[in-house]
């Protein structure tokens, strides 16, 4: 019974995913996502207490999506310069179609939500400690001089965050790949000349 209670939730889940991407999270209610799933209203009750609830079991499992993606593309690189491309590639390619992740991590209209200050912070963190790994392996290999991979890792991760409103909704400047390119080149080479 419990299989088939997860089997339901994850269908619930998938359906809203799909309605919360197109309508937003404040223009969707319960009776659209359960016309969607094909169930009753009360029956959407019955597996989640309320749309937040609904909502936070999106977010949580595109978070989950979006981690475990990267994970798998940054371990099948070895070399840490690509590994750090491959980072910064992969996760603005990926954050781009997680829709209702995203809007959870930028949307002030959200914040309300008890959870997604919990989401934000553990994205946060987890962003952090990918790049200082990486980092860390480039200087334990003798192939970046970087004095503090916390604190290098932190900019990166800023950097990041400041280049997807023009990436993503503004679309500016050309190329995404090729913008992504010019930020790892001044993340490696930097402005001084040597």
């Amino acid at each position: 019974m419990v299989v088939q209670k997860d089997k339901v939730r994850t269908q619930i889940v998938t359906v809203a995913s799909k309605i919360f991407t197109r309508f937003g999270f404040r223009k969707t209610s319960m009776e659209e996502i359960a016309m969607a799933a094909k169930k009753g209203k009360s029956s959407i009750y019955y597996y989640f207490s309320s749309k937040e609830d609904i909502f936070k079991a999106v977010v949580e499992k595109e978070a989950e999506e979006l981690k475990n993606d990267l994970k798998i593309a940054i371990a099948k690189v070895d070399d840490p310069g690509e590994k750090l491309r491959t980072f910064v590639l992969f996760r603005m390619d990926k954050l781009s179609t997680l829709t209702n992740f995203y809007a959870a991590l930028k949307s002030e209209h959200l914040s309300h939500l008890e959870f997604i200050e919990k989401i934000r912070k553990e994205y946060d963190k987890n962003e952090v400690r990918i790049l200082k790994s990486i980092l860390q392996t480039g200087i334990d290999q003798g192939k970046f001089s970087v004095e503090d991979p916390e604190l290098a890792a932190v900019a990166i991760a800023t950097a990041l965050k400041g280049l997807e409103i023009p990436l993503f909704i503004k679309k500016e400047h050309g190329n995404i790949e090729d913008r992504l390119d010019n930020l790892i080149n001044f993340l490696f080479y930097g402005l001084v000349k040597r």
